[in-house]
């Protein structure tokens, strides 16, 4: 399968400036860029368009990656309400080592030119500016941006000139690393496609030729109908320190089964038969999850390396019960410890009210009525009692769970 069979099966192509889809079939230079005004780090919703640079780089295309140093100091107005808090150039210096971090990670070794648009735009001049960019576009064209109008309407809050201005610093990006490194199609959320198509008209009037652009569709959650990519604590990050390992791992193993086919096709490096495979043996037992858990392990491995990926899988085990807290080595129960809710006791104590204080129950009398429905488990045993014995506790803990869910789990210690 060339690459642009695999990018149009795994539904990965929303629009192109160019017709026909083989033109991705013979490689050239491509540049992808991230905002750094956030955050020092990439959220699973970015995940999917640098998986589509990683696809186009083993399929021979040459790869630069942008992190956007400069234009972060103003924020993207795309897809925004309101203008963006600004950052200070240390704050988005901070946010551009970790973002660099973590596509080094996602590409494991292959080769790709980083580059930061703080080194070229930080040395233009706003009369230069003005005269070589600012005369090639029309006002009237600009004014038809969608984040434009939105923001123009009548009850819109309005745009600053600096926001207006983001869409023509793009477009000088793409004409600069078109220049310098020869890149011939810029790639990017389908959110970004008004400012994506900047840098195509500029670069065919200053140059003389035609470059491309590409737009990956955003995913889109089929159970809610919502863009997908959000936990119930908010975004899903790459780092580590935002989003542990098992928050992450659990994330992909409680996603919907309306979309598994989707998710493992953008979010996996599996194959089309292995995925094919995946999904008619979920189908056959979607009470198993064997599709989630297979979407967990591959999404996380990539995001985290094995090791961490196995202990995620074996933490997850324990909380639901298929596996036993004694099993555990120490360094994965405390990982367990880390990322759940957690109650110190001294016996007698009663489990009804673990329940409310942990949060797994909102009254006593939902806690009552749960345990005497066995809707309550300790260390996977539905439980008829509502005392913690001695022999509950493994090690000093237990596991007080209502239902499968992670975040319907608390861990409880001892205390002596």
């Amino acid at each position: 399968m060339n690459i642009s069979e695999e990018l149009m099966w795994r539904g990965l192509i929303k629009d192109t400036t160019f017709q026909d889809l083989k033109w991705l079939d013979t490689p050239r230079t491509f540049y992808i860029g991230i905002d750094a005004g956030s955050a020092n780090s990439l959220t699973i919703g970015n995940l999917a368009a640098f998986l589509v640079a990683k696809r186009l780089k083993l399929a021979g295309w040459k790869a630069v990656l942008l992190v956007g140093g400069a234009t972060s100091m103003i924020g993207d107005p795309g897809g925004k309400d309101e203008e963006r808090q600004l950052k200070s150039r240390e704050e988005i210096s901070a946010n551009v080592a970790g973002i660099e971090s973590q596509i080094k990670t996602l590409f494991n070794g292959l080769e790709f030119q980083l580059v930061d648009n703080y080194d070229w735009l930080s040395q233009l001049t706003y009369l230069d500016f003005l005269r070589d960019i600012g005369k090639q576009y029309a006002m009237s064209e600009l004014m038809q941006r969608d984040f434009v109008t939105a923001r123009m309407r009548e009850d819109g809050p309005g745009i600053s000139y600096a926001e207006f201005s983001y869409s023509l610093i793009q477009g000088y990006d793409f004409w600069h690393l078109y220049k310098t490194f020869g890149v011939e199609m810029q790639i990017g959320g389908s959110d970004q496609w008004g400012n994506m198509l900047s840098g195509v008209p500029l670069i065919r009037k200053k140059e003389n030729v035609e470059v491309q652009a590409m737009s990956i569709p955003l995913v889109i959650n089929r159970a809610t109908g919502k863009k997908f990519g959000k936990s119930e604590s908010g975004a899903v990050w790459l780092d580590p320190a935002k989003t542990s390992p098992l928050q992450f791992y659990q994330f992909w193993i409680n996603t919907d089964d309306e979309g598994l086919e989707t998710y493992l096709k953008v979010y996996t490096e599996l194959d089309k038969s292995a995925i094919e495979q995946a999904v008619a043996e979920h189908l056959q037992d979607p009470s198993a999850r064997k599709g989630q858990k297979l979407l967990a392990f591959e999404v996380t491995k990539l995001v985290h390396g094995e090791d961490k990926t196995k202990k995620a899988e074996q933490a997850t085990e324990v909380i639901t019960g298929s596996r036993s807290i004694a099993d555990l080595e120490p360094s994965i129960l405390d990982e367990v410890k880390n990322n759940l809710v957690s109650q110190k006791v001294k016996l007698p104590f009663k489990i009804s009210d673990s329940l409310v204080s942990t949060g797994l129950t909102s009254s006593k009398s939902e806690a009552h009525r749960l345990i005497e429905s066995k809707a309550i488990y300790i260390n996977g045993q539905t439980i008829d009692r509502d005392e913690f014995s001695f022999e509950d506790f493994i090690t000093g803990v237990l596991l007080l769970r209502r239902g499968k869910a992670y975040k319907d789990t608390a861990l409880i210690e001892l205390e002596n």
